[in-house]
């Protein structure tokens, strides 16, 4: 019989297939004493154990390439950690084996991030694969990982992590459902960069019994159990309805009308560069710089390392716009020469702009290689910096800019609701905002953005949200300045259309997105799009703000 189930769609797409669960997790090792003569040995074994499964790691990041190659290099370095590695070496030396001793290092660290209000959730997430990883290898069992199988099938997990996101095979991984995470954590963002449907934070997946027949409709965030013939072939329908649609759909964003709402894509370094050309974007709104700066959380790079980065990108969009957005660290991506080790809640401190302020040598250098990585090009340089809070932090970036001789436009991005609110008086410091919808959703209802229980505050649908996006627009279109969405909300293509309602002037998103929100726009005049704005912002919750929004998109 078909039921429905419901979670939080955060990658476009239908599949439909048998169920297959995600290997079991490694079994705690025992907690057996060893001699004292065997602990240098067992010190070698654990040393062996974590720089084989870093090895690991960065060679499935070569594999995976872009965004995901970043992300499982920083897990590498997480795994080869030297405080972790010598805690592991002092439980070995009172009687340890490698195997517990490297188990209970890293519970204690585990520990120490849950007792700061898990602001590090997602990388509490990495940290368990890390571990997972390195006992395995010291039991000798087969690594924790994607099922073994000849035939697609839609995998089923508590969570996924990158190592496994990353090189998930579209061929035989139809889509792939969670019972946590949210709508911007790391296998979400993956998921969007793979093209593969995805659902996260749907209670009770693991239940689902091996080799059941589900339908996983990655916009809406359904799950249709055993579905009928005629729920198949609706969604097949749907599906292949879809697919032409965006095999017509080419050239810029525009509404049906004419308005155009140029569609950016959002990067973390050259290597995502290739898909975001060939989906058509018209230029970058978001060129996350911190991965760069996460290769080495001990110094920053090079001056020289920089600008043959941010050249690399800056040439693929010859008179295109290119929006950089300085490092942003802190929180949960601390970096060791920038950001307190010891904050309670790294979230609510030192990050962003804050952390560049208060070290003007590591923002001078970086505003210095983009300066020079432009030098010659027709592109339109744009750069922005995260975490404004007001007019003083607005100020003084731009002041920092300019005193690198940055031949650029200054920009904010507003994450903090205090931005949004006093957007207009920011906006006489710089030349755009930037909404990152994914941290001020976070700010905006006190809910951490890697923690699947408070998912539904997480909606970019959220018609508080939302109000914070117009009042954004709003004080940009007085002031004549443009005002972007770089955050997940514009994947999202019916929200997209709500968005451009709002009076926002440019969307950027994952290179994978980017068809979808085309081909929707260009469905849409902007009349309606301003019509199921206010129908949205009219609304009590998300679902009742995407219900309004639809209707009057579908004349409804």
């Amino acid at each position: 019989m078909e039921t429905t189930l419901r979670g939080v769609g955060v990658s476009h797409g239908v599949a439909i297939g048998e169920v297959r669960h995600m290997g079991t997790a490694v079994l705690e090792p025992p907690a057996k004493q060893i001699p004292a003569e065997e602990a240098e040995r067992e010190q070698g074994r654990a040393r062996q154990a974590v720089e084989a499964v870093a090895a690991d790691l960065i060679a499935r990041g070569n594999l995976a390439g872009g965004e995901a190659q970043h992300v499982l290099e920083a897990q590498a370095m997480m795994a080869q950690d030297p405080e972790l590695m010598a805690d592991v070496e002092r439980r070995i030396a009172v009687g340890s084996s490698a195997e517990r001793g490297v188990y209970d290092a890293f519970a204690a660290y585990r520990a120490l991030l849950a007792n700061a209000g898990e602001y590090l959730a997602g990388r509490v997430a990495d940290l368990d694969d890390v571990r997972n990883r390195i006992v395995a290898r010291l039991l000798g069992v087969p690594m924790p990982g994607v099922p073994d199988s000849d035939e697609p099938y839609v995998l089923i997990a508590r969570d996924l992590a990158p190592a496994d996101t990353a090189l998930l095979d579209p061929a035989l991984v139809l889509g792939f459902v969670t019972e946590e995470g949210g709508p911007t954590s790391h296998s979400a963002i993956l998921a969007r960069a793979l093209g593969v449907p995805a659902v996260v934070a749907l209670p009770g997946a693991g239940e689902l019994a091996e080799g059941t027949v589900i339908a996983v409709d990655g916009s809406t965030g359904e799950i249709f159990v055993e579905p009928s013939a005629e729920k198949r072939a609706e969604m097949e329908s749907a599906a292949a309805a879809r697919k032409a649609a965006l095999s017509a759909s080419s050239g810029p964003g525009t509404t049906s009308d004419g308005h155009k709402v140029p569609l950016l894509a959002n990067v973390g370094g050259p290597g995502d560069v290739p898909a975001a050309v060939e989906a058509g974007a018209e230029g970058v709104g978001l060129f996350r710089t911190e991965f760069l700066f996460l290769d080495d959380s001990k110094q920053a790079p090079s001056e020289e390392k920089q600008v043959a980065a941010y050249r690399a990108v800056l040439e693929a969009f010859p008179e295109g716009r290119v929006v950089v957005r300085v490092l942003d660290a802190g929180a949960d991506k601390p970096l060791d020469f920038l950001t307190p080790a010891d904050e309670p809640n790294p979230a609510l401190g030192v990050r962003g702009l804050r952390s560049l302020l208060d070290h003007p040598d590591v923002l001078h250098t970086q505003l210095t290689a983009l300066s020079k990585a432009a030098q010659g090009l027709p592109v339109h340089l744009e750069v922005m910096a995260p975490m404004v809070a007001d007019r003083a932090d607005a100020k003084a970036f731009a002041d920092a800019c300019r005193e690198a001789g940055l031949q650029a436009k200054f920009g904010a991005m507003v994450e903090i609701p205090s931005a949004a609110l006093r957007a207009r008086s920011i906006l006489r410091e710089v030349e755009f905002l930037s909404l990152g919808t994914n941290d001020l959703a976070q700010y905006t209802f006190a809910a951490d953005r890697q923690v699947g229980a408070v998912s539904r505050l997480q909606d970019p649908w959220q018609p508080a949200l939302l109000d914070l996006v117009a009042l954004s627009a709003e004080a940009a279109r007085a002031e004549g300045k443009s005002c972007g969405v770089c955050g997940e909300a514009a994947s999202d293509p019916l929200l997209a259309c709500v968005l451009t309602g709002l009076g926002v002037t440019s969307l950027s998103m994952g290179a994978a997105s980017i068809p979808y929100v085309r081909a929707t726009l260009a469905k849409y005049t902007l009349a309606q799009c301003e019509r199921a704005a206010s129908a949205a912002r009219a609304a009590d919750s998300a679902e009742e703000a995407r219900v309004a929004a639809q209707g009057v998109l579908s004349g409804e």
